[in-house]
């Protein structure tokens, strides 16, 4: 059971906005003023009922007029600046948020559903957004409007009040009741509709996958009871929620005929005019609407809860891949890399259904907690060399690569960059040293030439354009009626498999890093577009330290060194020559693949 709510957690998000909010409650104040006003310009009205004193009407009226006039314009100063305050806020959780989830390590987003975290970077923070305008633009008003008239109820008739409020205690505990039903109604609702949100991503990506295997029929049954679970959950909070104001307001209707009982009888005392007793019952009428709203507040209040647990649950994760403190920037190397005893284990996943589970990070720096990816690996390149990495799947080429630009920290071992170990080196420093060109190009909405110079605020169009000649990609880029400037569709839909590899080669090339790893970089084109980005590969690969991942054999026969690799150990090392004569695992990998 939760000791302390998270909206706690929202009040340093408040702090910069005291000042919009200090200006909003004034308002209030002075809104909230002139309800009892209200209640007793109502018996003064009265008081004039069928005398036809015109110019006591006129008087009330004008008076009532210059009040309305007071009230709307404090109205309009609270809604206008709570709208911005609360605005304001879910924009800086909301980038806090984001900025967090950038600096998580690679291996969170290997489990995280991409999906949930749309959802809680949208609807919950949107949702915490509508709390905190509602805490300060209904809340806090209709509770101030209960105090204030109920003050004028007491002045008015003490033992009237006392009476009305016999039933309040047992109201609380009932509303408090329903609070706690719906937030944990609410918290199943949230995160069916996270895992409705996965789905739909999920779908949405491999959607011509679906339509390959004629899955059609069963993603939609999948859909539709991945729904069915989310309409169960919402189903229940607004049954609950039905219930609280169906049971709410039948309290309220026993308040108000106890009320007319007890008025009767003490204006039969004498303790109570007529003309009282209507300004009373209009003190009455005032409290109805905020108590409704207090009442749906809370439920609302409670429903958020679920979004603000969901949003600092997820702030809360520290990532495995971190700076040390003080860590120095990594200076122009020329490309000397070693690995010493590295060890590396992805540990055991548990369920990944909902909730805290589903966010844990993957890498468990405790120990080797799953299965043995690098064991006691030593490697060293020297600037200049290109390495190549064979081997089956699973054997640890790309895990081995990834330890490079931290995308994951070894469990044990060092793996030093010119001699300085990448641990002790700021991530910026060390990542802007090394280029990736992997086997699934992504690219982003935006121009070709932003795709090209991704991730650098300011370049100069001439150094995106020697780029691209340098990948073989000036020319069909040339050929699009806008160049440089052309829309790149949604993961580069616009473009060919080979293009987009060309695209991502301009991209290292501008870069410019000293260390560059290739991952199956050819591995999923055809011939021609094969031999161009083949082409431009050897370009890029000049006097740079590089890593060749490749599964096809013809594309790392000048390689430097190629490495064999079988369990996460190095079983055999030599040039493709030297490795072909002694007639061992690599020369039996060529010689399946070039056998027919």
């Amino acid at each position: 059971m939760k000791a302390r709510s998270t909206y706690w957690q929202i009040l340093p998000y408040l702090r910069p906005q005291k000042q919009t909010i200090g200006k909003a409650l004034a308002c209030t104040i002075v809104f909230t003023i002139f309800w009892p006003i209200i209640a007793w310009l109502v018996g003064e009205t009265a008081k004039f009922v069928g005398t036809g004193d015109l110019k006591g009407f006129a008087q009330i009226a004008a008076l009532s007029a210059i009040i309305f006039l007071i009230r709307g314009i404090a109205q309009y100063g609270q809604d206008t600046l709570m709208a911005k305050a609360a605005l304001t806020i879910a924009l800086e959780i909301r980038k806090k948020v984001y900025a967090h989830l950038q600096h998580l390590n690679l291996g969170y987003f290997e489990t995280a559903k991409t999906g949930d975290l749309s959802y809680r970077l949208t609807e919950d923070i949107d949702r915490i957004g509508e709390v905190v305008n509602k805490f300060f633009h209904q809340f806090i008003p209709c509770i101030l409007q209960l105090i204030a008239v109920m003050g004028y109820m007491i002045y008015l008739n003490w033992q009237l009040t006392l009476g009305a409020l016999i039933i309040a205690p047992l109201m609380a505990i009932l509303i408090g009741w329903f609070g706690e039903k719906l937030l944990s109604y609410s918290r199943e609702s949230q995160n069916r509709i996270s895992d409705l949100s996965a789905l739909l991503t999920e779908v949405f990506s491999g959607i011509r996958l679906i339509k390959a295997f004629v899955a059609e029929e069963y993603e939609i049954s999948r859909f539709a009871e991945e729904a069915e679970q989310n309409r169960r959950a919402k189903y229940l909070s607004e049954r609950i929620k039905a219930l609280q104001f169906v049971v709410v307001g039948f309290l309220e209707a026993m308040s108000v005929i106890l009320l007319f009982f007890i008025g009767g009888w003490q204006i039969a005392q004498g303790n109570l005019t007529g003309t009282q007793f209507i300004s009373y019952i209009a003190g009455v009428a005032l409290l109805i609407d905020p108590i409704a709203i207090t009442t749906a507040n809370y439920g609302d209040f409670k429903q958020g809860e679920a979004s603000s647990d969901r949003i600092f649950e997820l702030l809360a994760i520290v990532s495995t891949v971190v700076e040390k403190p003080g860590a120095i920037e990594l200076p122009h190397v020329t490309g000397k890399v070693e690995y010493r005893n590295i060890n590396f284990a992805y540990p055991s996943q548990p369920p990944l259904d909902k909730g805290a589970q589903a966010l844990q990070p993957p890498l468990d720096k405790g120990g080797l907690g799953g299965v043995p990816i690098l064991q006691s690996m030593n490697l060293l390149a020297l600037p200049g060399e290109a390495i190549a990495l064979v081997g089956a799947s699973g054997a640890g080429k790309t895990t081995l690569v990834n330890l490079l630009p931290r995308f994951y920290d070894p469990q044990a071992g060092q793996i030093l960059i010119d001699g300085i170990d990448i641990q002790d080196v700021t991530l910026n420093t060390l990542r802007r040293q090394i280029g990736i060109v992997p086997q699934e190009t992504i690219l982003f909405s935006g121009t070709i030439a932003q795709n090209i110079a991704f991730g650098q605020s300011y370049y100069e169009l001439k150094d995106v354009e020697k780029a691209a000649q340098i990948a073989n990609a000036h020319q069909f880029i040339s050929e699009f009626p806008d160049g440089y400037q052309t829309w790149v569709g949604e993961r580069g839909v616009n473009l060919s498999g080979g293009q987009k590899q060309r695209i991502a080669i301009a991209r290292a090339v501008l870069l410019d890093p000293r260390i560059l790893i290739l991952d199956e970089a050819t591995s999923a084109l055809d011939s021609e577009s094969e031999a161009l980005v083949q082409e431009a590969l050897e370009r890029l690969m000049r006097d740079r330290t590089v890593f060749i991942i490749a599964h096809r054999l013809a594309t790392v026969r000048k390689a430097d060194r190629i490495l064999v690799l079988e369990k996460g150990r190095v079983m055999e090392s030599g040039t493709h020559e030297e490795l072909l004569e002694k007639g061992d695992r690599y020369a039996r990998y060529y010689a399946q693949q070039f056998s027919q």
